[in-house]
């Protein structure tokens, strides 16, 4: 059905993600090109990121991209590309898939709370603003 596929992922949560996984291969072709994002949360408070210092988030980075290259190559195979970025993680999905001309999206998603109602998940705004296909899945 599709080529390239974006999986959006959290680096926290990457067993609760073998299910996008399930769902991707599913709906990829033969062949398929498999996308994996992640978005890592900055340091917040320009304060809080001096204190750290530069080499700090950049460990954080390089530390999550070995990660998760390590996990999509166990579960994806070798060919899978590993994306890891810092932002708002609905804009770093979306930029990706547009970037690399992605056919579809396959995120995961939580049972909303009542926060999520008011303010929307990242899953609800990717699929708001997402001009592919969205698959989620829960």
């Amino acid at each position: 059905m599709f080529q390239k596929i974006v999986l959006a992922v959290d680096a926290n949560e990457l067993e609760e993600a073998k299910k996008l996984v399930n769902v991707a291969k599913t709906l990829g072709d033969t062949g398929a090109e498999f996308h994996v994002v992640t978005v890592v949360p900055d340091a917040g408070f320009a304060l809080v990121g001096m204190a750290l210092g530069p080499d700090h988030a950049e460990g954080v980075l390089q530390a999550t991209t070995t990660q998760l290259e390590n996990w999509a190559n166990a579960v994806l195979g070798q060919g899978a590309h590993v994306h890891v970025s810092q932002g708002t993680v609905y804009d770093v999905v979306l930029k990706t898939a547009a970037r690399i001309g992605a056919d579809v999206i396959v995120v995961g998603a939580h049972r909303p709370e009542l926060k999520d109602y008011l303010v929307g998940p990242n899953a609800a705004r990717i699929v708001r603003h997402a001009p592919q296909s969205v698959f989620v899945a829960r």
